[in-house]
Order: structure tokens, then C-alpha cells, then sequence
């Protein structure tokens, strides 16, 4: 690389790029599945990034060096030599990025994955390949900070982000400590009714310095640094106590159920099953009040040790939704495998409807709004 960036000094219209390439979730995969399934699914990941690429391109496991089938870690390096255009980069990405969509037979699994990328493209005043490598790096963190499964270009504003994001990764560390997360607990209503039968917890950060922050701005940090098994289980912990307070204090909600948010790291911790047991012992609330949602995202990755894990939560008596279908890996066709109480469809579905029917249906269901 340090002879291309010798190249663009000498040539100001010779353009390279370098991709950083990640795959979302891995962690997920290797320790759900084990080092063996995790190691198989890099070479055939690698076989086909390998066929997606011109014979010029250059393709390395980072820091190896070497040939992209090698074993070990999920992120790969790029280089795409004399680009005609920025654009030819995005197009590279893209292909990328839709070749490891289709699933991985592995072990007899069928084994889903996605793959963030970032970009950094070649200029005048890159002197250091680690300089470009950084960059691309950065990059690929803000892909996966808006939603994985993506590519970005990286430009100079990238590395406020950067620092912005470490700084908040800092301060997430010592809000747990602190006690400044709290729940709100938005309402569920039966359009059959017209009353309220449940509620959903959701979590809220009350940061000492930008004031009250939703999960948007704190989630993803807390699912990349682990930090999200101890805060999830606080919101877990919390929405069942407050449901236990509000059933005993009140007659008319004695019924009433209350649905938390339970994240993929959470899902594959090995004692969940009895450490969500044990809760609801301690809190004596029914395990018919309680009703776990996840992404589907978090079942596909999996689908077959979901399923054991789903029926294992479901032998509880606790209810199961997925949240946001339509926005991850599965289909109609996966829904019978899951033992499921509740699908809840991603707005994506209806957002294309036209502002009048959407007051239409607003008026038939909830004409007391």
C-alpha cells in the first residue's frame, strides 16, 4: 500500500480505496455455535468475497498479511487498485456486502450473517498506510453505528464521532454505578376493548451532562461492549418489580402484562432460563404477566438453538413476541418453527401508506384518540 501511496503523489488522478470489512455479529455466532462453526463460516466467507473481487484487487486478513481463507478474526482488509471512479468503490461494497447474505450450511445449520464496511479512498495527503487503514476503520464503525449491514465513506468529521463515541462509551461504564437509567412504561391497548392491557418498559438514560437520552443513542455501544447484559438485566429487573408494585396496589391491574425488551447477548447467557426463574420467584409475579420480545435478527442467527432456548422460556409460562419483523434475515416461512404469542410489524409495512388512509384507520381503531 505504500507504493499506491507514493502512486497519488505522483499522479493526481490515480485513485485507490480501501475496504474494512466486518462481519455483524460473529461474537454472537462463534460463541452460540463454538470456535469450530465460527472458524468455517470465515472461509466461506472469504471463498465468497473472493469471487467477488477483479484479479487486482488485493484481498488480506488483517493484520496477516495473507490470503483471506486463513482462520482467525472477523475483520478483512480490501484494496481496490486504480479505481476510474469513487463510485467503483461503492459498487465493490455492494457486492461485498450481498454475497454473504445468502445463508451458511455449516455443521448442518443453516448459519445467516451480514457485513458492515468502511471506505476510505486515496488522496494527496495520506503518507502512512496505518493511516488509511485507520480511516477505513472508522469508517466501518459508523456503519455499524447506523445499523450494520452497510457500507460508509469516511470523511473528516468521522473522527469527532469517533472520540464523541468513546467518550460515551466512558460514561455508560459509570451510569449503571450512578443509577441514572430508569424506565418508562408505554401502554399497550386492545383495539378490541379500547383498554389498556399491558405496558411496555423502555429504557431511558438520564446522562448527567446532555440530559435525558433514549435507547437510540446508548444501545448499540452497550451491545458492542458487553455492557448490555448488566443493563438489560436492570430493565428486566425493574419492569418486573414495578409490575409486582402495580398489581398488588391495584385491583384492576391484576391482569395487566408487562413486555421487555431482552437483547441478543442476553439471550445467549447460559443460566437466563433459571436466572429469570429465580426473578420472578423472588417478586412472586406470574410468569403469565411477563412477555419477552426479541429482534428477529437474534433467533435467525441460530434458528435451531433458538427454538430449544424459545421453548425452554415458553415451559415458564412467559409469552414471547419478535419485535420490528421485516427489518432482519427471516420470512413467513421461519415464523412456525418459533414458539411465538405476538408478532409485532415493523412500521416500514405501513409507512408507504397514503396520510389518509392512515387518519382512516386511526379513526376506526382508536375513535377515542
Amino acid at each position: 500500500m505504500g507504493r499506491l501511496i507514493k502512486h497519488t503523489k505522483r499522479r493526481k488522478d490515480y485513485l485507490f480505496a480501501v475496504l474494512f470489512l466486518d462481519l455483524d455479529g460473529f461474537k454472537m455466532i462463534n460463541d452460540s455455535l463454538g470456535h469450530l462453526v465460527g472458524d468455517q463460516l470465515l472461509v466461506g466467507v472469504a471463498s465468497r468475497l473472493e469471487k467477488c473481487l477483479r484479479a487486482t484487487d488485493t484481498v488480506a486478513r488483517l493484520g496477516e498479511g495473507s490470503i483471506v481463507a486463513r482462520m482467525g478474526g472477523d475483520e478483512f482488509t480490501v484494496l481496490l487498485d486504480d479505481l476510474k471512479h469513487p463510485d467503483d468503490a461503492k459498487q465493490a461494497a455492494e457486492r461485498l456486502m450481498k454475497a454473504v447474505t445468502a445463508p451458511f450450511m455449516l455443521g448442518g445449520r443453516e448459519v445467516f450473517t451480514s457485513m458492515s464496511i468502511g471506505i476510505a479512498l486515496s488522496n494527496a495527503s495520506y503518507e502512512q498506510a496505518e493511516d488509511i487503514l485507520r480511516d477505513a476503520d472508522t469508517a466501518m464503525y459508523r456503519a455499524k453505528s447506523l445499523g450494520k449491514a452497510r457500507y460508509e465513506i469516511f470523511d473528516a468529521d468521522m473522527r469527532a464521532s469517533v472520540v464523541a463515541r468513546l467518550q460515551l462509551e466512558m460514561d455508560l461504564r459509570r451510569a449503571l454505578e450512578h443509577g441514572e437509567f430508569h424506565n418508562v412504561y408505554q401502554p399497550i391497548v386492545s383495539l378490541a376493548a379500547g383498554q389498556i392491557v399491558g405496558f411496555e418498559a423502555l429504557l431511558r438514560w438520564q446522562h448527567p451532562t446532555r440530559g435525558l437520552l433514549g435507547p437510540e443513542e446508548f444501545i448499540m455501544v452497550a451491545e458492542e461492549t458487553g455492557l448490555i447484559r448488566d443493563l438489560g438485566w436492570w430493565n428486566l429487573r425493574e419492569a418486573c418489580r414495578q409490575m409486582t408494585e402495580w398489581r398488588a396496589a391495584y385491583d384492576a391491574y391484576s391482569q395487566l402484562t408487562m413486555n421487555v425488551n431482552l437483547s441478543p447477548k442476553q439471550f445467549l447467557q447460559a443460566n437466563l432460563v433459571q436466572d429469570i426463574g429465580s426473578l420472578l420467584r423472588e417478586l412472586k409475579l406470574p410468569p403469565q404477566a411477563l412477555k419477552l420480545e426479541l429482534t428477529e435478527s437474534t433467533v435467525m442467527g441460530d434458528p435451531s438453538a433458538a427454538v430449544e432456548m424459545l421453548q425452554q422460556i415458553k415451559a415458564l409460562g412467559i409469552s414471547l413476541a419478535i419485535d420490528d419483523f421485516g427489518t432482519g434475515y427471516s420470512s413467513l416461512s421461519y415464523l412456525h418453527r418459533f414458539p411465538l404469542d405476538t408478532l409485532k410489524i415493523d412500521r416500514s409495512f405501513i409507512s408507504s401508506i397514503a396520510p389518509g388512509k392512515t387518519r382512516k384507520l386511526r379513526e376506526q381503531f382508536f375513535p377515542w384518540h
